[in-house]
């Protein structure tokens, strides 16, 4: 039987480059049974890049791997799946339009073959056990997968690595997915895996989190490992130190206490919804930030898609007050000058097949004409590399596919549509979500700019410390109803912040 501090996994000197760009070099890492190896580091790091090579999902440029002392080079993921590694990816990892079962057993559908047809109810009942065997009871494994949310799609991700009972499992900047309950599903799932002699590696950029939830923890930057730490020897200055290569104290929030202008920009009156939102109020001002918080089923993503007109309304209606038009539709919404940053980046905010100057530029139709309809290169060239320039999104070029970028950069590609369309009200969703402390950074200095500039923004967010941090006013849900509402000269108390969510 296997030692607790064998080494299970280990990678020598390995390498990967896209093009020109480095995204690992020469990396060392031994992953030991019995652990939960956290990897922490800035977006573009090499994080997911090292952990993806490990579990087959991309090959490397050099370098050695080996897996209980034997080489290991998986041709795909579910090899590296079949023979015990399996890996929770950041961004939806499952198909849509199959069967949750089918999702939860893709690859492997041959076990449930009854002479030479696949039996669906053998398969859906293995898979209902899968669920429920991760503390899941509200998924009918019979469904389309495209009927249930992000949080209950990544929850059928876990299940699916989970009923492979792998010797290591990765976790990629998952829990920006879930819920508390669903994050605690996942963390006593690591634990046990720990526990039972098994290895964990957790990727994540929330630094309390980190640090709570691992044994060891492990920081790269710019492809470079730069070094490793025992739990009794972690601080939080050194390890941004070691991430950023400078000296990192304190947060990146606002400590003005400007207010905002008296004039109502948006107003949403009764708003009800087919689902989450009951009769729901709210103002937005002219140079306000405000935030929207609760837990994360309290109707708050919900509220942040009605108002830019992509949810069903039953009752009541959305305004924009100084032209009295009604936001119906995203495309009234556009036009008139909102913008909205969803909390599901890969799938409802990027084109991610497309380059970093097509997503921008879909923002610019109208602004980067030529004569008559005919649209203007040159200025459609001129309007994305002024928002690559002025974010410092890392990249080869313009033409550089939004796939093959970082989370943090993908980010900024985002915010750089939106900035370049010059919008007058912002949506944001979970804005930071999946993004390293540099770029949070960047993102709250953003805001505020945006805030001194006159526009109007709803800063919807499941973290505590950023709407704290960052709103003039700030309600908190549940139900779908508000049941709170504070003011930043007030102060925010976190007990009575709670006490409203809960």
């Amino acid at each position: 039987m296997a030692e607790k501090g064998e080494v299970l996994v280990e990678v020598k000197d390995l390498n990967k480059n896209f093009g020109v760009t480095v995204a690992l070099h020469n990396v060392n890492m031994t992953i030991k049974r019995g652990e939960i190896r956290g990897l922490i580091g800035e977006n573009g790091s090499g994080k997911s890049t090292v952990t993806s090579i490990i579990a087959g999902i991309q090959p490397a440029t050099s370098g050695e791997m080996f897996y209980k002392g034997q080489p290991w080079k998986p041709k795909d993921s579910l090899e590296a799946l079949h023979n015990g590694i399996g890996i929770i990816v950041q961004e939806m990892g499952t198909v849509p339009t199959i069967s949750v079962a089918e999702n939860i057993f893709i690859g492997d559908y041959d076990r449930f073959k009854v002479g030479p047809i696949i039996s669906k109810r053998k398969m859906v009942e293995e898979a209902q056990k899968a669920l429920e065997n991760i503390g899941v009871t509200d998924i009918n494994a019979a469904r389309v997968t495209r009927n249930y949310n992000m949080e209950q799609r990544k929850l059928i991700e876990i299940a699916k690595t989970m009923a492979h009972d792998p010797e290591m499992f990765v976790v990629d900047e998952t829990t920006t997915a879930l819920s508390e309950s669903g994050r605690e599903i996942l963390y006593r799932l690591m634990r046990k895996a720990a526990d039972d002699n098994k290895a964990v590696v957790f990727i994540s950029h929330d630094l309390e989190e980190i640090m709570d939830k691992c044994d060891t923890l492990t920081v790269l930057r710019d492809g470079d490992i730069i070094g490793s730490l025992e739990k009794e020897e972690y601080d939080p200055d050194l390890i941004k130190k070691m991430m950023i290569g400078r000296d990192v104290k304190g947060d990146y929030y606002r400590s003005d206490m400007e207010g905002y202008s008296d004039e109502v920009v948006l107003k949403a009156e009764n708003l009800t919804t087919m689902q989450d939102l009951l009769c729901f109020d709210l103002e937005l001002h002219k140079g306000e930030i405000l935030g929207i918080g609760g837990l994360s089923e309290c109707g708050m993503h919900t509220l942040g898609r009605a108002l830019y007109g992509l949810e069903d309304i039953v009752t009541g209606s959305v305004t924009l007050t100084k032209s009295g038009t009604k936001v119906t539709s995203p495309e009234i919404a556009f036009n008139q000058r909102m913008g909205y940053v969803s909390k599901n980046r890969d799938l409802e905010s990027l084109v991610l097949n497309g380059s970093i100057a097509v997503n921008i530029q879909s923002t610019g139709y109208k602004a980067n004409r030529g004569l008559g309809f005919f649209i203007s290169d040159k200025k459609e060239r001129d309007y994305a590399q002024l928002q690559i320039d002025n974010l410092a999104i890392k990249c080869n070029d313009m033409f550089q596919p939004v796939s093959a970028m970082s989370g943090g950069n993908k980010q900024k590609v985002v915010f750089g549509k939106w900035l370049a369309a010059d919008a007058e009200v912002l949506i944001l969703d979970c804005p930071t979500r999946g993004v390293d402390i540099g770029v949070k950074a960047s993102m709250y200095k953003l805001i505020n700019d945006m805030k001194q500039a006159g526009k109007s923004i709803v800063l919807i967010s499941e973290e505590l410390p950023e709407l704290c941090g960052m709103a003039d006013r700030l309600l908190i849900m549940k139900d779908g109803k508000v049941t709170g509402e504070f003011l930043r000269p007030d102060g925010y108390d976190n007990t009575e912040l709670i006490d409203c969510m809960i």
